[in-house]
């Protein structure tokens, strides 16, 4: 099922997400539809969240679904370490249309669990750790443009208050 991407506004955006403690088939499911959903919007991250459920999930695919063993599914995970800096454009599913110059680590290393409930660590570098960074931050509630310039981040706020008023967003 590919569920609706719920847009910057929505309070659900904001909050941290709820842990994950039942490993079953229902959690399963959820996580077959937000890779639907995922590849329908042409995306490589997608947090829980994003359709509205306040999870700590997330699923990333760097490859666009080209490389079947680039799946990755983190159910509540963790940014155990940080090393580097790098800054290219970002954007979200949730803010569509918009992107910004945003600094992230070069190399973050993650605790997580998979779907089965085991603890797996993995290590992410380039549009990997980006991926990362940006998925969990969604699962704390952040959004990326909380790491950009002020004028930018005030610009893309004052285009989707527009876009509201006018019923497109």
């Amino acid at each position: 099922m590919i569920y609706p991407i719920v847009k910057y506004g929505n309070s659900v955006l904001s909050r941290v997400g709820d842990p994950v403690t039942s490993f079953d088939k229902k959690l399963e499911k959820l996580v077959a539809d937000m890779w639907e959903t995922m590849y329908a919007a042409n995306g490589v991250g997608l947090a829980a969240p994003q359709i509205g459920v306040s999870m700590k999930i997330c699923v990333i695919d760097i490859s666009s679904g080209e490389n079947p063993e680039s799946k990755l599914v983190l159910v509540n995970p963790s940014i155990r370490s940080q090393e580097g800096k790098q800054k290219g454009e970002e954007g979200c599913l949730s803010l569509p249309h918009f992107r910004a110059n945003t600094p992230r680590p070069e190399t973050i290393t993650v605790q997580a669990q998979d779907l089965k409930g085991k603890q797996v660590t993995l290590k992410g570098q380039g549009l990997l750790a980006r991926a990362f960074a940006h998925e969990i931050d969604h699962l704390n509630g952040i959004l990326y443009i909380k790491y950009i310039g002020m004028l930018k981040r005030e610009s893309i706020k004052r285009q989707v208050r527009r876009k509201v008023k006018a019923g497109t967003w």
